[in-house]
């Protein structure tokens, strides 16, 4: 179940597998254009019936020239429809096209100065001379025919180049990345000028468009939907609302994995606003006697994903044919639990750690969202302002925050120590500043003194982080005297603690929870 737009109001990104595809993508909905990553192998037929108004080729880490690199399918370029190639993308429409793609003596890496140097559609607007993020060993030597030179750099003499008569553009940098400048210019230029497309796609279109699809799937069925309180499950609720009225039954599972007073908060957060049946599960023994003695943070993940959806089963059957659940599984979500062309980073528990067997189809009409479009429909949709920012919680909850077996001494501790983490934050004004911030505790000890005693006690680790889309982020540069007063609380106030540290890795290379 996804959210899109009608046909012909798309731009579709094909993935060669570049580190930037998913931020294409991204950017190209922040233009208020739908747009959805697709396989660089999609067949044609499949991408003419999806009737796209632009194509973008993405990077990607091979060269064209190697036999076993991904290559396009020509006919792509015979669609009638305007293509924009990036980076190894425009390698691929010169090579296609006829042009000469090779080695120059020189790789380009980082910021690049570059020349704007002919009448170009997609650099209309934009500096003569300007900067950007390269990303590349191979170039095009030569353009094939048709096609004009629009911008150079010192290194090489074919950074963008454009074919109007054909609606073939390409650059060899890289617009999406904030280090380009004016780069969401170009794609607007792209979008706009050259797909003729309007920016449409708003949070009343994907609301309208999302509860109409919630009633073609569900049509007369009965349907439950998993909260958890946060801004996802919230979101997918009340659209499923609007589609199913009083069809809906909401039910909190409470999995003995929630912060310190979260599940007293949600239920009361959620009787007071909304006005959908809730069904409070408390299944706390459930879930810690499946998890006694597990380790392996994926084995964690299926147990809780499998222990989720037969609870669900469970509670269902008590009301009656229910055939449908709702999740405020994200995009996200689907692509670090892995995919066909995206490696498994990470199962989500609503995602790759459900099991093969269940009794439901899903229902989820954010799939295709990311947290940020997320809020923005939230916020059209009249959720309160602390349930739209609640920093993201994941549904594993402190399974994944727990670096070993999960125990009720270790759970006491870190619910001790994220709260207090989390009162410092909120008072210091920094908590909608965050993408996340949370403790983590490993399952370790090390040696410390407290009150002349030597002590052998649990660390814990402050992690904070900003992000867009938490599909990259970047570690926060809290206030010293903010992690001074955070770390004398958790190690002065929490029994079992004498050390404090903090995670300051950015993702990628590591990722934001630890496990």
């Amino acid at each position: 179940m996804m959210s899109v737009p009608a046909e012909s109001e798309r731009v579709l990104v094909l993935d060669f597998g570049g580190q930037y595809a998913q931020l294409i993508a991204r950017r190209v909905r922040e233009c208020r254009v739908y747009s959805e990553l697709i396989p660089f192998d999609t067949p044609v037929d499949e991408i003419r019936r999806l009737r796209p108004s632009g194509l973008i080729l993405s990077g990607g880490p091979s060269s064209v020239n190697n036999p076993d690199a991904p290559q396009l399918d020509p006919e792509i370029l015979n669609l009638s429809v305007p293509v924009l190639g990036i980076c190894y993308g425009l390698q691929m429409i010169a090579k296609i096209r006829g042009g000469r793609v090779g080695r120059t003596d020189r790789a380009e890496y980082g910021g690049i100065d570059l020349n704007v140097v002919g009448n170009s559609r997609v650099l209309e607007g934009v500096p003569q001379r300007f900067s950007g993020w390269m990303s590349h060993g191979d170039s095009v030597l030569e353009t094939p025919p048709g096609f004009e030179v629009v911008a150079r750099s010192p290194e090489i003499p074919i950074a963008a180049m454009e074919d109007r008569e054909s609606g073939h553009y390409g650059v060899q940098f890289h617009p999406e990345v904030r280090h380009t400048d004016h780069g969401q210019e170009m794609l607007k230029n792209f979008l706009f000028r050259v797909c003729d497309l309007a920016p449409t796609w708003t949070p009343v279109s994907i609301i309208e468009e999302s509860t109409e699809r919630i009633r073609e799937q569900v049509g007369a069925g009965c349907v439950i939907c998993g909260l958890s309180g946060g801004v996802d499950s919230a979101v997918a609720a009340l659209l499923t609302y609007k589609a199913v009225g009083d069809k809906l039954t909401c039910i909190f599972i409470d999995h003995g994995l929630m912060r310190q007073d979260e599940g007293r908060e949600v239920e009361n957060a959620f009787r007071n606003y909304f006005h959908v049946p809730l069904i409070h599960v408390h299944a706390e023994d459930r879930f810690l006697s499946k998890l006694a003695g597990v380790t392996d943070p994926e084995t964690k993940r299926r147990i809780i994903g499998e222990e989720f959806i037969r609870t669900f089963e469970e509670e269902a059957a008590g009301l009656g044919e229910v055939s449908y659940l709702v999740q405020g599984t994200l995009y996200s979500d689907v692509i670090e639990s892995g995919t066909r062309d995206a490696a498994r980073i990470k199962s989500h528990h609503n995602v790759g750690g459900l099991p093969e067997q269940m009794d439901f189809e899903l229902v989820e009409p954010l799939r295709m969202l990311f947290k940020d479009e997320v809020r923005v429909v939230g916020e059209e949709l009249g959720l309160p302002e602390e349930m739209v920012w609640r920093q993201p919680f994941p549904g594993p909850g402190l399974a994944i925050r727990i670096i070993g077996d999960i125990t009720e001494e270790r759970l006491i501790i870190l619910r001790h120590s994220d709260a207090i983490l989390l009162e410092e934050v909120r008072k210091a004004g920094y908590y909608q500043k965050l993408w996340q911030s949370f403790a983590v505790l490993p399952a370790i000890r090390s040696v410390g003194v407290m009150g002349d005693e030597r002590t052998y006690a649990y660390p814990v680790v402050i992690r904070a982080v900003t992000s867009d889309d938490a599909m990259t982020a970047d570690w926060a540069r809290l206030p010293y005297p903010l992690l001074e007063r955070m770390s004398s609380r958790i190690i002065n106030e929490v029994p079992g603690v004498n050390r404090v540290a903090l995670d300051i890795s950015s993702k990628p290379p590591a990722t934001i929870e630890w496990e």
